[in-house]
């Protein structure tokens, strides 16, 4: 579905962010992304998402397709239009408007208004929290309500992938478990996930391959299941939050050490 060829950023068209990256994202699949922190786990969501103009960067290598059609030159509207829709690290909801408003925000580059409320009905059921808040302000949501708000937003247009940045960042344990188990869901309906997550745990138990960033580049690509194997991947990565990150010349001194095939 999703074929990124050799992809590279740069941030003001100086500072590199990612530096060649080949990855896929099969149709109805589920792919994690990880990475620490500056890894260019973002900035490849951005690139997919065509949002990368607002943030001063652009691709100056590769191409990205979709379907077998090259997205990597059209705006972020045309790129929903074609069904891609990402959630944002940090919810970035309206917080003034209500839940139902909201969730018609996401909807508001469709004219298929029955396919709207298909996908309203369909938010609602994923979400019986929503439903009971529908005109609650968003902004005195809880952080676990407001993500399930900022999924349903992106749901509202039935999306064939899903990029979902950190959906489990700030949550409490119980509340990731939730998540977890609406991206399997979502996933189960026929939409593809491509997940960034520092919760490699969470990810990677319900992913079906994963890719680790390291320096914009990718450091190793998997099967989901052999990557919770990867003694080094369980070190380095399965931990990270937990807060025990550790820093990337700790890591580079392992790397002798390590069995992954880079």
């Amino acid at each position: 579905m999703l074929l990124l060829r050799d992809i590279a950023v740069t941030y003001h068209n100086v500072v590199p962010a990612v530096r060649g990256i080949s990855m896929e994202v099969p149709d109805k699949s589920v792919v994690a992304l990880l990475g620490a922190n500056g890894a260019g786990k973002t900035t490849v969501l951005r690139a997919i998402s065509g949002l990368l103009n607002f943030h001063k960067a652009s691709i100056i290598r590769g191409s990205i397709l979709f379907d077998g059609e090259r997205i990597d030159r059209l705006n972020a509207t045309q790129i929903v239009q074609r069904g891609i829709v990402q959630v944002l690290e940090g919810r970035r909801l309206f917080a003034d408007l209500t839940v139902d408003e909201n969730l018609r925000t996401g909807a508001i580059t469709s004219r298929d208004h029955t396919g709207v409320g298909r996908a309203y009905n369909r938010v609602m059921e994923l979400f019986p929290q929503l439903r009971e808040r529908r005109k609650s302000v968003a902004g005195y949501l809880s952080g676990g309500e407001q993500q399930m708000l900022a999924i349903g937003r992106a749901l509202m247009t039935s999306p064939k992938l899903l990029l979902l940045d950190e959906p489990s960042l700030g949550l409490a344990p119980f509340m990731v478990q939730q998540i977890r188990s609406i991206i399997t869901e979502i996933n189960a309906s026929g939409t593809a996930v491509l997940l960034v997550e520092q919760n490699a745990q969470m990810a990677l138990s319900i992913a079906n391959f994963g890719y680790v960033l390291e320096n914009g580049k990718v450091a190793l690509a998997k099967e989901a299941a052999d990557l919770l194997q990867e003694e080094s991947v369980r070190k380095f990565y399965l931990g990270l939050h937990e807060g025990e990150e550790r820093s990337m010349a700790r890591m580079r001194q392992h790397r002798s050490h390590r069995s992954w095939s880079i």
